[in-house]
């Protein structure tokens, strides 16, 4: 390859295709005809002497050549367009919508605080929730079905942060907070009183939360790793019915402790340390690449950061006290 006789333009056509993983997409961002930028990517594979996007029925691939040249050249527009065209945002005089997905008990924990920042600072932006009912949203965001995604994602954070997939190649994240599994039971549960421990723990019945619908989760992973299981006898989506149903039944459920307030139920409920050991509950917000240059877009994501600094230590303090007092 020859850097002073390639034509720059072709760089942005790239950029565009890695971000979208599809050529009707790309097109569409460029302002260009599919045949225009795919005859621009035939330019790049020539001067490249490197297929570097292989189409496949969902869109195209990137090669392990073009996913080792994308970050440079990825910083490389987006450093260029910021010195050409500094960015200028007012969000007291912008419009703008966003879908969000997220769990109901994280939606009813920060959207009251999101509203009210909206309300004040951003008059014209709306948000749309959308139901989070998997935990790898990417595909959401790759086709463009939601602009943000929060929740606990492990093995999507964990592919990205370890370079493990090129699925994740376009989706960014950023880690919002980390909280810890408790078991939660009504009041006056026969469980209520005393250490829980795993021979009781296994002999209840139980509730599980899952978005897909599995009767089977993480817990009960951890079980079968000690060779030991549990009797499920319910299975929700949603952690407000998980709540209601824990509270007016002898099941045992499984929630992040600070979600726990968020049910509806806390007055109704206690929960217990469980008897083994679990990893964090590490809630992450993921969004695609295509949106990470846009101001609006961008000041949510900013002002959702800030909300969790603001308030998430001090109101979960606040309900672990309150809990501690069952």
């Amino acid at each position: 390859m020859n850097f002073l006789t390639l034509d720059l333009n072709l760089l942005r056509v790239f950029d565009a295709v890695m971000i979208e993983q599809n050529l009707t997409r790309a097109a569409s961002k460029l302002a260009m005809t599919q045949p225009a930028v795919s005859n621009a990517l035939k330019r790049l594979r020539h001067a490249f002497n490197d297929e570097l996007l292989i189409r496949t029925a969902y869109g195209v691939k990137p090669t392990p050549r073009a996913e080792n040249v994308w970050p440079a050249i990825r910083s490389a527009l987006s450093s260029l367009e910021a010195s050409i065209a500094p960015p200028t945002f007012d969000p007291s005089q912008a419009t703008a919508s966003f879908r969000m997905a997220m769990a109901d008990a994280t939606a009813a924990y920060w959207m009251p605080y999101l509203v009210r920042t909206i309300e004040q600072s951003a008059p014209g932006f709306n948000a749309r929730m959308m139901p989070l009912v998997t935990r790898d949203p990417r595909n959401m965001l790759m086709h463009g079905d939601i602009d943000i995604a929060v929740g606990f994602f492990p093995g999507v954070v964990s592919q990205l942060t370890g370079g493990q997939s090129s699925a994740g190649t376009a989706i960014c994240h950023s880690s919002l907070y980390s909280g810890r599994y408790v078991c939660v039971m009504r009041k006056d549960h026969p469980l209520s009183t005393g250490q829980l421990t795993i021979d009781s723990y296994c002999s209840a019945h139980h509730l599980l939360v899952s978005f897909s619908g599995r009767a089977h989760g993480l817990i009960d992973e951890i079980l079968a790793h000690m060779q030991l299981q549990r009797r499920i006898l319910l299975t929700v989506n949603q952690f407000f019915t998980a709540g209601r149903v824990v509270a007016n039944s002898d099941l045992l459920t499984v929630l992040p402790h600070h979600l726990i307030s968020s049910t509806g139920m806390a007055d109704q409920l206690v929960w217990k340390e469980l008897p083994f050991a679990t990893p964090a509950v590490n809630v992450d917000m993921l969004w695609h690449e295509r949106e990470a240059r846009n101001p609006a877009h961008k000041w949510l994501r900013d002002n959702l950061i800030e909300l969790v600094d603001k308030t998430f230590s001090s109101d979960n303090h606040e309900f672990e006290n309150q809990s501690a007092l069952v």
